[in-house]
């Protein structure tokens, strides 16, 4: 009975300090990924992250916060001619709209992973946008060890919800996103 008394206040404590950690990202390491069908054909594109902002509270995950800015204009749509259009006035218009930029609403647990409620910003247009996130640790690391991580997202928009409605004859409405963040704990 002891030994379980002593467990539980352990836990307790661990749970009472635990609070949101501030995590930076590691932009070299990591990806923005998109895929659109172009011709009927899926294509894959990327944007660098211009900026990022995450606080993470893995004891409860609602105190998380997430924010980032995304640099249109170094955006690729897959091949040269793509990535002209995609930056182009009738698509991301990257002149006049330089950042894409997401702030997190909510953060909630999802099976073994996390929902990440929050509003897009494209084209000075801004919607909600839901993506769903995976975390995992380094392979070889500690059980324990939360400094490095590498999270994984997805989520879909619609281009024409942000205004971006150029080369209808060619490009799909529909945008799969695929994020590979990784991250270490700020120190």
């Amino acid at each position: 009975m002891r030994g379980l008394l002593i467990l539980i206040m352990a836990f307790w404590a661990a749970n009472c300090a635990a609070e949101p950690v501030r995590y930076v990202l590691e932009i070299g390491k990591s990806t923005v990924g998109f895929t659109y069908q172009f011709n009927g054909n899926p294509t894959k594109g990327t944007i660098p992250v211009a900026s990022a902002d995450m606080t993470i509270d893995f004891a409860k995950l609602a105190n998380s916060t997430v924010q980032v800015a995304l640099n249109v204009k170094k955006a690729r749509g897959g091949f040269i001619f793509a990535s002209e259009a995609l930056r182009g006035k009738s698509v991301l218009d990257a002149a006049s709209h330089p950042q894409i930029r997401f702030i997190s609403t909510q953060v909630s647990r999802s099976g073994n992973g996390a929902k990440i409620d929050g509003m897009v910003t494209i084209r000075g247009v801004t919607k909600p946008l839901t993506l769903m996130a995976g975390f995992y640790r380094l392979k070889g690391s500690d059980p324990a060890d939360l400094s490095r991580l590498s999270i994984l997202l997805s989520g879909t928009i619609s281009r024409s919800d942000f205004g971006a409605t150029g080369y209808p004859d060619l490009v799909g409405e529909r945008i799969d996103l695929r994020i590979l963040a990784r991250i270490r704990q700020l120190e």
